[in-house]
């Protein structure tokens, strides 16, 4: 009892006397080594949560061909491709998201227009007992997938590598972001995607540039050792004007194609006036050749747009469109189309009118009736041969064909 009496003595005069003790209460903070060290207020502060942007879509619809095809097809659409039924076009689902510089998308989807696209564009590609096959059924499901940084030159280069939707031409997936339900000729004939990698800069708030290397047009898996090099410049000024101009070259042909491994050229431009805040009209122009073996293929296109706002929330809109295709021919033979044609199609042109009611801010409805046309039977009418089977495909007995649509589609 003495000895703990003792030490308690002596500790409390020591700390009346301000001599240096090392004991201190469980609720007291540590004392600091140093008084240079810094405080807890100046620690740097935690970096900001990922922002993540989350988006989707339903598109659906009912059409009426006026051929009344026995099959149920309406042949070379993109993509409102079946008749006489309610079909689900394309249900998609994902998220943009961006955390600090580091930026990416996804987007998956299911439905008829991603097995069109994908089916009539996507190579596949034989596996063995160590590596997986690919083609269009594998990769299907996606739309968009690729991963971005900002580079530190003021945050205006952005660097990204992935799938992106091709940037060629003023038409996109999702029908919201269009002006009519189907999408045009040149929207069908053209790339619908890449992979590879993109570096876009920004010089100023509404114009930019951007370089690309891609594995070429629509090919997820390269179906040669070739790479296709792109550029773009774009400008824009918010319910002005968006206008953009685009090259890109490469090799499109497969490897060991009779063609031979020569490379494609295509230059196409794009502009959108909003003359008022009610009227806007829209030219598109493509055009491009491809040197080969048979000698030089070529083709031109351009499509023709108006829209007028009725109403708060009724639209009107109509488009015209055509593009020629000059297939190289000699005396070694002839090549192979570059735009899924059947041979000897010199032409294809659509007209299309459409009506645009909207009554939310994430919903649009439409009605829409088209005509398409072309120089070749490339469409169906009535009674249709074949079964539609590989032994027995169908034949196009048509030049033309006629449609009435009613859509549907909301988003977030």
């Amino acid at each position: 009892m003495a000895r703990q009496f003792l030490i308690a003595a002596l500790v409390a005069a020591s700390l009346s006397a301000g001599w240096p003790t090392n004991v201190a209460r469980a609720d007291e903070e540590p004392a600091s080594r140093s008084d240079d060290a810094p405080a807890t207020d100046d620690a740097p502060p935690k970096p900001a949560p990922p922002h993540v942007t989350f988006l989707g879509y339903v598109e659906g619809f009912y059409q009426y061909n006026f051929n009344r095809p026995s099959n149920g097809l309406t042949n070379y659409r993109a993509f409102d491709n079946r008749a006489n039924s309610f079909t689900l076009a394309n249900v998609a689902v994902g998220a943009a998201w961006e955390a600090g510089p580091v930026v990416g998308k996804l987007v998956l989807q299911v439905g008829h227009t991603p097995s069109t696209y994908y089916a009539s564009s996507e190579p596949a590609s034989p596996g063995s007992s160590g590596a997986n096959a690919s083609s269009s059924e594998l990769w299907k499901y996606l739309q968009e997938a690729n991963v971005g940084y900002k580079a530190p030159l003021g945050n205006r280069l952005l660097l990204q590598l992935g799938l992106f939707l091709s940037p060629i031409g003023p038409e996109s997936m999702a029908i919201h972001d269009q002006w009519n339900w189907s999408r045009s000729t040149l929207f069908y004939a053209l790339p619908y995607y890449h992979v590879g990698i993109r570096a876009t800069y920004e010089l100023t708030p509404e114009l930019s540039a951007s370089l690309a290397v891609f594995n070429g047009w629509n090919n997820i898996v390269d179906n040669n050792d070739d790479k296709s090099f792109a550029a773009t410049v774009a400008y824009k000024v918010a319910d002005h004007v968006n206008a953009q101009v685009h090259y890109m070259s490469g090799n499109e042909r497969k490897s060991g194609a009779p063609e031979g491994p020569y490379w494609r050229h295509d230059l196409d431009a794009y502009a959108q006036v909003d003359v008022t805040p009610s009227l806007s009209f829209l030219a598109h122009g493509n055009a491009g050749f491809e040197p080969n073996r048979f000698g030089t293929s070529t083709w031109y296109a351009g499509a023709l747009y108006a829209r007028v706002k009725m109403t708060q929330w009724l639209y009107a809109a109509v488009r015209g469109d055509r593009l020629w295709e000059l297939v190289a021919s000699n005396s070694s033979g002839t090549a192979d189309t570059m735009f899924n044609w059947p041979t000897g199609t010199t032409w294809v042109t659509s007209g299309t009118a459409t009506l645009d009611a909207r009554p939310h801010d994430n919903v649009s409805i439409r009605l829409e009736y088209r005509r398409d046309q072309a120089d070749q039977a490339l469409y169906f009418r009535s009674a249709v041969t074949g079964d539609g089977s590989a032994a027995s495909p169908f034949v196009m007995n048509a030049r033309s064909q006629d449609t009435l649509t009613l859509g549907a589609t909301t988003w977030f």
